[in-house]
């Protein structure tokens, strides 16, 4: 039992140096960061008005429509590299198998297309 147990504790050390250093990287900016804001820092940033509306008040379901199919199409190309890389020694069998995955997404796409979720009014 005490040979199993020394073969975890370099993981136990491991874990605890890891706990330290996150709580010391947390405790850091409320010791060092001044805590007094001012006009500048409180005032609108990037967009140049100011915040209207509660924070938390509801988003159309379409915002999240539109983000699903941003990261749909985003891990497409990130498929869709390394497969035209590669091409040449998959083979036929690579190839047709990448048409029917995007065969798949072009289905989803033209459904979501379809039943209007990309129309804004």
């Amino acid at each position: 039992m005490q040979n199993v147990l020394m073969a975890y504790l370099p993981v136990l050390i491991f874990l605890g140096i890891a706990v330290v250093l996150s709580l010391v990287m947390v405790a850091i900016p409320f010791l060092v960061a001044p805590a007094k804001p001012d006009a500048e820092k409180l005032s609108p940033y990037e967009c140049g008005f100011n915040a209207f509306g509660a924070p938390r008040t509801r988003f159309d379901i379409r915002f999240y429509l539109v983000s699903i199919l941003f990261i749909v199409f985003d891990l497409e190309i990130a498929f869709l590299f390394p497969w035209a890389v590669v091409l040449e020694q998959i083979g036929v069998f690579g190839f047709f198998s990448m048409m029917i995955f995007l065969a798949v997404l072009t289905v989803g796409f033209i459904y979501e297309w379809k039943k209007g979720a990309l129309d804004w009014e």
